[in-house]
């Protein structure tokens, strides 16, 4: 015979769960429905997705100073390069810092291997370039290029620089 959970017996909370508890203490004393919809520094951001690398405190910036664009490796790729657009061109932003970092996770692989893998998992072909790179000062120098290149993105102060996981420390390299 099997039993079924007790309507009493909760499951372990999700992450989710954890999140809307953690939203209700911060809508509780919310205070920032008065800024404007642009940045205030007229700064658009594009990071690496780490979850080592929080971006607002490693540049000092506010809630409102500025855009911040993440993705596995700071890179600038279709979707950025429209958030970027979107940023300048509707929002006003007149300056991009990309910031990569130390100990990236796409330093750690090759793309074929991973693809092979989530195909043999997945049963399905992958048409997904995961984009990793072997070169951190060189990958985030080609991203500055890419974005300053780019002929929808306005011409603005482009600069990049690395984050180091282990001092906290920024590094400019372009």
């Amino acid at each position: 015979m099997t039993t079924s959970p007790s309507p009493t017996t909760s499951a372990p909370p999700t992450q989710l769960t954890r999140a809307l508890a953690e939203n209700d203490r911060y809508a509780a004393q919310f205070d920032r429905s008065s800024l404007p919809l642009p940045p205030g520094r007229k700064l658009a951001v594009l990071a690496c997705m780490d979850a080592r690398l929080t971006v607002e405190d490693v540049l000092g910036l506010r809630t409102g100073d500025a855009h911040i664009i993440r993705n596995a490796g700071g890179l600038a790729t279709e979707d950025p390069i429209r958030s970027l657009v979107i940023s300048q061109r509707l929002l006003g932003t007149e300056e991009v810092i990309v910031v990569e970092h130390t100990g990236c996770g796409m330093l750690t692989f090759e793309d074929g291997p991973v693809r092979d893998q989530i195909a043999s998992e997945t049963g399905k072909a992958v048409d997904l370039p995961l984009h990793p790179f072997i070169d951190l000062e060189a990958n985030l120098r080609a991203q500055v290029e890419r974005i300053r290149a780019h002929p929808w993105v306005k011409n603005v102060p482009v600069s990049g620089v690395v984050f180091d996981v282990g001092t906290g420390r920024l590094r400019q390299i372009a």
